[in-house]
């Protein structure tokens, strides 16, 4: 079964994966360039995330839909477990959301175009101005009504246990006075993990678990930081398994 994954991996998903890559990066380019409408950043995204893990053979459950409402905007932070945690997400979160991407994806062919069309936000790390900049990219997709979903770790995890968050999503939170809401993923560390150019079909979940409150002028700054992220990563973290905690 090993063998015959591998082959299809390299003479088939790869190939079409590609194809698809490119094809639905030319959809989203053109449609933001020639529609004002917000859904041209977000659908082509998800029929093309949703195609990724068909031709991955990643079945995939999500828990937790109707804890979101359509009409509220929200800040998704999410444990990162692998590169299928985009698939899983873009695909199968069902809320309109922009990511916030580091500078370098820019440069990937097709992609990076496409994400830059469609208003995905470019963090930028330039210190204490660079998030001001950040926040006024934030601002004004929020506006909008479509949300923001951040890897508050910073990058995937390398061993598969989860690593301890970083304030700047729950910072953005408290300026903004949004609710946080945690999303769990399971299943992606499995399917591809950190370094490994091999694709494993493993089962996918995401839970999208109740939004956390935004926090108020009488709560405080700092104190509305520190328990939107500790609250996030306690939620999260219990619904993992032992193994990936």
């Amino acid at each position: 079964m090993n063998v015959i994954f591998f082959l299809y991996q390299w003479l088939v998903f790869v190939p079409l994966f590609l194809l698809w890559s490119i094809v639905f990066s030319l959809i989203t380019y053109i449609g933001c360039a020639l529609s004002k409408n917000p859904k041209w950043g977000y659908i082509p995204g998800m029929i093309w995330a949703k195609g990724a893990c068909l031709m991955a053979l990643c079945p995939v459950t999500v828990k937790g839909r109707e804890n979101l409402d359509p009409n509220t905007s929200y800040i998704f932070v999410a444990n990162h477990q692998g590169a299928f945690d985009i698939m899983l997400l873009f695909g199968h979160l069902g809320h309109p959301f922009r990511w916030m991407l580091r500078k370098g994806l820019k440069k990937l062919p097709f992609v990076g175009k496409a994400c830059d069309k469609s208003g995905q936000i470019w963090v930028d790390e330039r210190g204490s101005s660079g998030l001001m900049h950040t926040v006024r990219q934030a601002m004004q997709t929020l506006k909008g009504g479509t949300s923001v979903i951040v890897f508050p770790e910073g990058t995937r995890t390398a061993t598969g246990h989860m690593n301890r968050f970083k304030q700047g999503a729950f910072t953005l939170a408290a300026m903004l006075r949004l609710p946080v809401v945690p999303v769990t993923l399971d299943g992606p560390y499995q399917v591809m993990k950190k370094g490994s150019k091999q694709i494993r079909p493993h089962r996918m979940t995401l839970t999208i678990h109740a939004p956390l409150p935004a926090v108020t002028k009488a709560e405080g700054t700092e104190a509305g930081i520190d328990r939107l992220l500790h609250d996030s990563q306690r939620i999260i973290a219990e619904s993992l398994g032992e193994e990936v905690k």
